[in-house]
């Protein structure tokens, strides 16, 4: 089991992949990696239980795991491990996710 599925968020909180721009053309030409722009794109690997009530109830978020979303520019905090060097994930609140992409 990969250390990223490890990570269970709590409440509202959504664990993110981001996705990685593309750093060959079309036409097979690598670009430099200051070219690469980040992309504000990424994949949810794992979604918290949701916001609780007052009350005691429990409010679903609107996001499943797979689903391809927009993230801000800025926000998230970056989980960093020893097992996660190539890859970038994020933590985001499930408010600050803009949009889902279909």
């Amino acid at each position: 089991m990969s250390a990223a599925k490890r990570i269970i968020p709590l409440l509202d909180r959504v664990l993110i992949q981001r996705v990685k721009a593309e750093t060959k053309t079309a036409t097979g030409i690598l670009l430099p990696e200051k070219a690469v722009e980040k992309l504000n794109e990424g994949v949810v690997v794992s979604v918290g239980p949701g916001n609780v009530t007052k009350e005691g109830n429990t409010i679903p978020t609107g996001l499943a795991k797979g689903d391809r979303v927009l993230l801000p520019s800025y926000g998230g905090s970056p989980i960093k491990l020893e097992s996660l060097k190539d890859k970038e994930y994020l933590l985001y609140r499930a408010e600050e996710i803009l949009a889902k992409l279909e």
